[in-house]
C-alpha cells in the first residue's frame, strides 16, 4: 500500500498528470479558461497545529486569466471512507492560504486565490462521506445558519468510472486508472499499448519510467507476488514480458493439469454471477421505467460486471434511461 500510495503521489508531480486529470475529469466550462502552460509545482510543505509537517501534499498552480488557480490533490488510498473528509478538506485549505500569506505571496488588500481541493480515491468500497462540510454540522436555525461553513472538494472516485468510459479518452490519467481496475490480459496490453504510443517524446522519458516501475512494482508484483519476474527498464518491455510470462505460466499449469478445471470453475463461476446481476438490474429497471426494447435488454445482458454495477448505482437517482447507459 505503501509503494502504491507514494508512487501516485509521483504520477502527479508531473504537469500532464495533472493536466489529464483536470481535463478528463473535471468536466465544468472553467476548465477551458486555464492557461496549462503556466502549470507549476508549490511547495506543499507546511505545519499543522500539532507541529506535524506535511510533506506530501500534491499542491499544483495554473493561471486563470490574471489570477493563479491553485489545484490541492489529496491522494487517498485507506480501506475505509473518511467521513470526516470534508473536515480534513477545510483544515487543509485553511493551511494552505495560511502558508501563501507567511510567504508574502499576498499583497495588502488582495482576496484569497480560489483553491480547488480533489480527493482521488481508489478504495474498493464507494465513496459515501459528505463532500461539504457544511453536511457535517448540526443544522442551525434562526438565523444562526449563516455560521455554518461552506467547503467542499471535488470527489474522483475511480471505482465509479466503468473500462468503457475510460476507454474511450485519450487521457493518461485514464490509461492509469484503467491498469488499476484490469482483470484481463487483453484490457493491460492494450493500456500499456497506449501509454507507448502516448509518451514517445524525449522529454517524457521521466514520466515514461515512473509508469515502468508502478506496472512492474504495483501492478505486477502485486497481483503475481510468488512468481519470480525479472524487473522492467521500458514500457515495451512490460507488454512483452506479460504476454510471454502469461503463455510461459498457462503452459506449465497445463502440464500439472490445473488449467482446465480452474477454467472451467472460475468460467462457470464468473458467467453465472455476472447473469444473475444482469438479471436484477434488467428488473429493477423496467420496474422504474417499464417494459425495455429488445435492444436495450440484450445490452443488459452481454454486459460487463463492472458496467452492471455501475448501471445499477446510477438507476438510484437516475430519472430516464439515458442516465443509466450514458458514457
Amino acid at each position: 500500500m505503501e509503494d502504491h500510495d507514494e508512487s501516485y503521489k509521483k504520477f502527479f508531480s508531473f504537469p500532464e498528470m495533472v493536466e489529464d486529470l483536470l481535463r478528463g475529469f473535471v468536466h465544468e466550462e472553467w476548465i477551458e479558461r486555464l492557461d496549462f502552460s503556466t502549470l507549476e509545482r508549490v511547495n506543499g510543505s507546511y505545519v499543522t497545529d500539532t507541529f506535524r509537517q506535511r510533506h506530501d501534499d500534491v499542491v499544483w498552480r495554473v493561471r486563470w486569466g490574471e489570477e493563479w488557480l491553485y489545484v490541492y490533490i489529496l491522494i487517498e488510498f485507506q480501506s475505509e471512507v473518511d467521513e470526516f473528509m470534508a473536515l480534513r478538506i477545510m483544515t487543509y485549505t485553511g493551511l494552505l492560504y495560511q502558508d501563501l500569506i507567511g510567504q508574502k505571496q499576498l499583497f495588502k488588500g488582495k482576496l484569497l486565490p480560489p483553491v480547488l481541493p480533489i480527493v482521488l480515491y481508489n478504495g474498493v468500497s464507494r465513496w459515501t462521506a459528505a463532500e461539504d462540510v457544511n453536511d457535517l454540522i448540526v443544522p442551525l436555525k434562526g438565523g444562526l445558519e449563516k455560521y455554518r461553513p461552506h467547503v467542499s472538494y471535488l470527489l474522483i472516485d475511480e471505482g465509479r468510472y466503468v473500462a468503457t468510459e475510460l476507454a474511450e479518452l485519450h487521457n493518461l490519467v485514464a490509461a492509469l486508472f484503467r491498469l488499476e481496475k484490469s482483470r484481463d490480459l487483453p484490457s493491460v496490453r492494450t493500456a500499456i499499448e497506449n501509454l507507448i504510443e502516448w509518451l514517445k517524446l524525449p522529454e517524457q522519458k521521466e514520466l515514461r519510467s515512473t509508469f515502468t516501475r508502478w506496472i512492474y512494482k504495483v501492478f505486477i508484483q502485486t497481483r503475481f507476488p510468488k512468481e519470480k519476474i525479472p524487473e522492467i527498464q521500458e514500457l515495451e518491455e512490460a507488454r512483452t514480458m506479460l504476454s510471454k510470462t502469461v503463455v510461459e505460466w498457462t503452459k506449465q499449469w497445463k502440464e500439472e493439469g490445473l488449467v482446465e478445471g480452474l477454467e472451467k470453475g472460475l468460467e462457470k463461476g464468473l458467467e453465472k454471477g455476472r447473469e444473475l446481476m444482469a438479471t436484477l438490474v434488467l428488473r429493477q429497471i423496467e420496474r422504474k421505467f417499464g417494459p425495455l426494447n429488445e435492444s436495450d435488454r440484450q445490452r443488459i445482458s452481454e454486459a460487463e460486471e463492472s458496467t452492471l454495477i455501475e448501471w445499477g448505482e446510477r438507476l438510484i437517482t437516475a430519472s430516464d434511461l439515458n442516465e443509466i447507459f450514458k458514457h
